[in-house]
């Protein structure tokens, strides 16, 4: 992994392919929130299909919790369309079929030059594209499991979140002032009209 890439720095805004063929950028399918970002070998990979069948069977969770989730893999577009649908995943896969991720952050996997993947990996991103946490997935136990990402998460989200606890001294004021710029989704202060305050 390039030596830049670590936690506290930001993660590159890639620009890739989505699953339907559209192109799509890492900062846009984050928006202003937390995101779990999968570096993933491909289809082809047993492990891979694991570690995303259970990332889908708690994707409830993650999407009721304003969590972004994205994977990128080597796979082409019907590869990685099929990938995705053979999980049951709600998210947005990314193709890097011609290796700009792998090679931009150093992560060939040159162990499978059949396949020539990138060595996978996770990482929990706070909004713009911060990194908070690395997980190396080249063994299966060094991926996250849900509750290594339900803390990562809290973690995220309680330094992130202005209204993390909504008793907070302070916030029920302004928010009766009709200033609504601590509570999600973090709208400009408005005047008691609901104008946007100047």
């Amino acid at each position: 992994m390039r030596a830049d890439i670590v936690p506290g720095a930001v993660f590159p805004d890639y620009e890739l392919t989505d699953h339907a063929k559209v192109r799509r950028r890492l900062s846009e399918l984050q928006g202003i929130d937390p995101m779990v970002l999968l570096l993933s070998r491909g289809h082809f990979c047993p492990k891979d299909h694991q570690q995303h069948l259970e990332l889908a069977a708690n994707f409830s969770k993650i999407a009721v919790a304003y969590t972004a989730v994205v994977t990128i893999s080597t796979d082409n577009i019907v590869e990685t369309a099929e990938f995705r649908a053979s999980v049951g995943a709600q998210w947005t896969f990314l193709s890097d079929a011609g290796r700009k991720v792998q090679k931009d952050l150093q992560i060939q996997e040159y162990t499978d030059p059949h396949h020539d993947p990138m060595v996978p990996h996770t990482f929990v991103l706070k909004p713009g594209l911060l990194i908070h946490s690395i997980y190396n997935g080249y063994w299966f136990w060094g991926r996250p499991s849900f509750e290594d990402l339900r803390r990562d998460l809290r973690d995220v989200t309680r330094e992130i979140r202005p209204d993390w606890d909504p008793l907070a001294p302070g916030l029920r004021d302004a928010w009766e002032a009709g200033d609504q710029s601590r509570h999600y989704p973090y709208s400009p202060p408005t005047s008691r009209s609901g104008r946007a305050a100047d």
